[in-house]
């Protein structure tokens, strides 16, 4: 992949900086440094619901990640690496999503997720001296973009970003572009990656003590070039389909209800959010293997979507509510989230659409009703339930949800040619139910820097269960399995 001098010249710089740790740390008034340390173990069955063969994950992964940061005035450094081995390949980051960008066959390997590999987490370069507000700073570099909700921004990526956040005013701006993966397996970006601009800004102000109004917009400004198919010359899932430009725009009120040390007896959240633009997709060739008259079509893109939720304190420890998310069928989202927060009123953030299921804002509307508990600093669980519908019931929904498959078979050998979703079924919208458990246990608090607080924004040390099972509906079809589980066992400790 190339890039840009400028570019090149940022990364060199923050690298010369990481690589030079002593030296930094004997010019800044500040230096700390650490290594978090995270076992995970995952077991998974089956994200095809029993399809296809396999589809099946059993496994145990160590995840190292050493960091270095530093100040000098108003100026810091920070990098994460990462070395990950494990005995199948599982998960041992939250950010991943659930599609299947990073295992899709390709006919350069060049996309392969592998059971160990190297990465760089981040690797940025901060200002905090733009306003005297202490909570103000600009970074540039690999970072950590985070929204409350998670369903704008929850990534890591390269990016320019400025943070303002006071008492009574938040607010984030910035553009952001993802270059690499910065991992010795995945040496080339998802297609929907490839040279996809994002500018961002949004602002939130707290009307009356407790309670926030916002707004938010973003941006996407995708021009990569377009891989048209050939005759005779077979593709690659990474060819780059679609292009465009489209836009989002939102409202959101809450009574800082992502906010877990809150004492509210009543959280509420909610937001609205529209979405327009043009894209151009590439088409396919004639079933006779000619090319296609017109080699893409140009459209429109317009849709909605609404999140809202109240959760009721019945006691310090206790909590219960009910939420509500619909997206019509033709919204999607930024392609940065993750769709985590902490929405059940715990330091635990947990997956807004099912642990198993992990659907995303397209074509779905999604019921939920759960219950949390906290025992002081040291232990928190949540139980949530969620009943999951298609808006149109002939339309798919999106890519990271469970999928049904497809196989296409070598009639002489039986090998496994290449595999697609199975289609759901036409006028069925029901998709599926699913229970959730998230269960962690607390060790010792440690203290971190503040400019931290989105890179490491855990304890010194826990052990965390997550799963879910997931029932599949009638969309799915009768000749699927009844259920679908996914659960992780999660042990870090950091130094």
């Amino acid at each position: 992949m190339k890039l840009n001098p400028f570019v090149k010249a940022g990364i060199g710089l923050t690298f010369a900086l990481i690589w030079s740790c002593p030296t930094l740390a004997a010019m800044t008034e500040t230096k700390n440094f650490g290594l978090e340390v995270k076992v995970t173990g995952q077991s998974e069955d089956d994200r095809d619901l029993g399809t296809a063969s396999g589809g099946d994950v059993s496994g145990v992964g160590l995840d190292l990640r050493p960091w270095v940061y530093g100040e000098s005035g108003a100026w810091s450094a920070y990098a994460m690496g990462q070395a990950v081995t494990s005995t199948d390949i599982i998960e041992t980051d939250t950010l991943q999503q659930s599609d299947s960008d990073g295992t899709q066959t390709t006919d350069n390997g060049d996309r392969k997720t592998k059971k160990n590999y190297l990465a760089m987490r981040e690797f940025w370069v901060g200002y905090s001296g733009l306003t005297p507000y202490p909570g103000e700073m600009l970074k540039l570099g690999r970072q950590r973009l985070r929204n409350d909700d998670g369903q704008w921004r929850d990534t890591n990526i390269e990016a320019l970003n400025w943070t303002f956040d006071t008492t009574l005013l938040r607010a984030n701006a910035g553009v952001a572009e993802r270059f690499s993966e910065y991992r010795t397996d995945l040496k080339e970006l998802a297609p929907k990656d490839k040279d996809r601009l994002h500018a961002y800004a949004d602002a939130a102000y707290q009307w009356t003590p407790g309670n926030w109004v916002g707004i938010r917009g973003h941006h996407t400004h995708d021009d990569g070039k377009l891989d048209y198919p050939e005759p005779g010359v077979a593709g690659d899932s990474l060819d780059k389909k679609e292009n465009g430009d489209i836009s989002w725009i939102g409202l959101t009120a809450d009574s800082d209800a992502y906010n877990w040390r809150n004492t509210n007896t009543v959280n509420y959240w909610g937001s609205i959010t529209g979405m327009s633009g043009d894209r151009d997709t590439v088409n396919a060739l004639n079933a006779d293997g000619s090319r296609p008259t017109q080699a893409k079509r140009s459209d429109d893109v317009n849709g909605w979507a609404t999140d809202i939720g109240v959760r009721l304190r019945l006691d310090p420890q206790w909590q219960v509510g009910a939420a509500y998310a619909r997206a019509s069928a033709d919204y999607e989202q930024t392609g940065l989230e993750s769709n985590r927060s902490n929405y059940t009123g715990t330091r635990s953030r947990v997956h807004r659409f099912g642990e198993a299921f992990r659907g995303e804002m397209n074509n779905m509307q999604t019921a939920t009703l759960f219950g949390s508990w906290m025992l002081n600093d040291e232990y928190d669980a949540s139980l949530i339930y969620h009943k999951f519908w298609r808006v149109d019931g002939n339309k798919p929904v999106g890519s990271n949800g469970i999928n049904a498959v497809e196989n296409n078979t070598d009639d002489v050998t039986g090998a496994i040619l290449s595999s697609t979703s199975l289609p759901l079924e036409d006028g069925n919208k029901d998709m599926g139910q699913e229970m959730d458990l998230v269960v962690t246990k607390y060790f010792k608090q440690g203290l971190l820097p503040a400019a931290l607080s989105q890179s490491i924004d855990e304890p010194s040390a826990l052990v965390r269960f997550r799963g879910g099972v997931f029932k599949p509906g009638d969309a799915y079809g009768k000749q699927v399995d009844s259920y679908m589980h996914r659960a992780f066992i999660d042990v870090i400790w950091r130094f």
